[in-house]
């Protein structure tokens, strides 16, 4: 926030020593809030009322000491700390928004939700408030019975979990889901977006918040652009509204592939799941190959999606309850995916054996560069409290890696593009993917250095990959 306000008055901020936010959030990434005050509380047993600023010095050398002692100096120092610079250089930038576009869109969409409105009108024979979860609720189940899934102090629940559960029972619940979805999209992105679009750039400054997520995965709000669906062609489309600064630039977007996987491919060190990385085969198809039994070029596309499904699940810690509920399968049939998938990954097995007795002994997991979370939750008497730390055991190897992977690419990225001299710029980094501004002469280079650093960022037993590609709006650079 600092660098920024000082940016803004053309004050560069160089010689960073430490930040006790970033310190404080490595310490303890689950914490909500990591107000300065707090901290010398916590840490220091300085009382707020008689702080001042010198007590901030002798804090981040607290703070030193501390992540010395936990392994994390160097991802401090080589990842969290680079990246204050290069997130606010991000914010500073902002992203092109094509206002035409926007504006295109919302009339596209408010024609989707009239057209869905009228559709969930007809199927319910009535004109209600489909908003409201009590009018909701009163036609799907008192008016056409559907069975009750949950109640609420105030009635019958409506959430999205429970929609999923009536999938297929009634034409009218997809049609529910889909307006949910298409109201959500217009809200968050159509209205939300015209109003941060800034006045004097017609860009939007979201802001990068480098201190949220547990796993280390970097956060944006106002707008939050992690959460843009990608599944549906609609959700997509928002991208449409992302562009290039102007005439002489273009957006080059470049993504991980199946990063997640790759580490656990690389943690596990399972031989046959290594293999089909290091031989570039396509690792849904593998697994759909290894679970059923049949060679490759024999896989169907529901079976390679049944495999994705399985692949995914597996570094998120499912169960066969929640595979047959993805999948839309019985609870036996999901059970034998994962037993014939663990079967064919022994070595997958072990390590989901492995880590949560390691959280368990120790009391917290690690990234492979060191980053760590702390995990009560093993310890706890409750089955399901102790099963969600089971999961967190197994998910923040894999997911804070990929977090702490994208992180030093990022970093390497701009000091490459600053090194260079270049007017190409970083200006957005989603999930597993970058996104640069390129000014078009540097259109090749800018390509090779992205593709170079991202794949270089670390080196595992199997190979990173990046899919890369050029133009006008990030939807048709993606």
């Amino acid at each position: 926030k600092l660098m920024l306000e000082l940016a803004r008055n053309g004050i560069a901020i160089h010689g960073l020593d430490f930040d006790t936010l970033i310190g404080a959030y490595l310490l303890e990434p689950t914490r909500n809030k990591y107000e300065p005050e707090q901290l010398l509380y916590d840490y220091m047993h300085i009382d707020t009322m008689s702080a001042d600023a010198s007590d901030l010095l002798v804090l981040a050398q607290t703070m030193k000491k501390h992540l010395e002692e936990t392994g994390m100096k160097d991802l401090y120092l080589q990842i969290e700390q680079p990246l204050i610079h290069v997130l606010a250089d991000m914010e500073r930038t902002g992203f092109k928004v094509d206002k035409t576009i926007l504006q295109q869109l919302d009339v596209e969409f408010t024609a989707e939700i009239t057209r869905l409105t009228n559709e969930i009108t007809e199927l319910a024979g009535e004109s209600f408030n489909i908003n409201s979860t009590r009018q909701l609720g009163e036609i799907l189940f008192e008016k056409l019975h559907l069975p009750v899934q949950k109640k609420t102090k105030t009635g019958y629940s409506t959430d999205i979990e429970v929609l999923e559960q009536l999938r297929g029972t009634h034409p009218i619940v997809e049609r529910i889901i889909d307006y949910r979805q298409v109201m959500k999209l217009k809200s968050t992105y159509i209205d939300g977006l015209l109003h941060v679009i800034h006045p004097d750039d017609g860009r939007i400054h979201s802001s990068f918040n480098q201190a949220v997520t547990a796993t280390g995965r970097i956060s944006s709000t106002e707008p939050n652009l992690q959460n843009i669906p990608v599944r549906e062609e609609m959700g997509r489309r928002i991208r449409k509204v992302f562009v290039a600064s102007d005439e002489d630039h273009l957006l080059v977007d470049a993504d991980y592939s199946q990063i997640e996987l790759r580490v656990l491919a690389h943690i596990s060190g399972d031989p046959t799941f290594r293999e089909a990385f290091i031989r570039n085969q396509d690792i849904h198809r593998r697994t759909a190959s290894e679970i059923f039994g049949i060679p490759m070029d024999q896989v169907t596309d529901e079976q390679r999606s049944s495999a994705k499904a399985v692949n995914f699940g597996i570094v998120y810690g499912i169960s066969d309850f929640g595979l047959s509920r993805n999948l839309g399968i019985s609870r036996a049939k999901a059970k034998r995916y994962i037993e014939s998938y663990l079967e064919r990954y022994p070595k997958v097995q072990e390590y989901m054996v492995r880590i949560v007795e390691e959280g368990k002994k120790n009391g917290y997991v690690t990234t492979l560069l060191n980053r760590r979370r702390e995990l009560p939750e093993l310890k706890s008497r409750n089955f399901n409290i102790r099963s969600f730390g089971e999961r967190i055991a197994l998910n923040t190897p894999i997911q804070g890696t990929a977090a702490d992977i994208i992180k030093k690419a990022m970093i390497q990225v701009h000091e490459e593009l600053e090194k260079r001299g270049m007017r190409s710029k970083l200006i957005l980094q989603v999930h597993d993917e970058l996104i640069i501004d390129a000014y078009k002469p540097e259109l090749e280079e800018v390509m090779a250095l992205v593709k170079d650093q991202m794949e270089n960022a670390m080196h595992l037993s199997v190979p990173l990959v990046v899919d890369i590609g050029a133009g006008k709006s990030w939807y048709d650079a993606k």
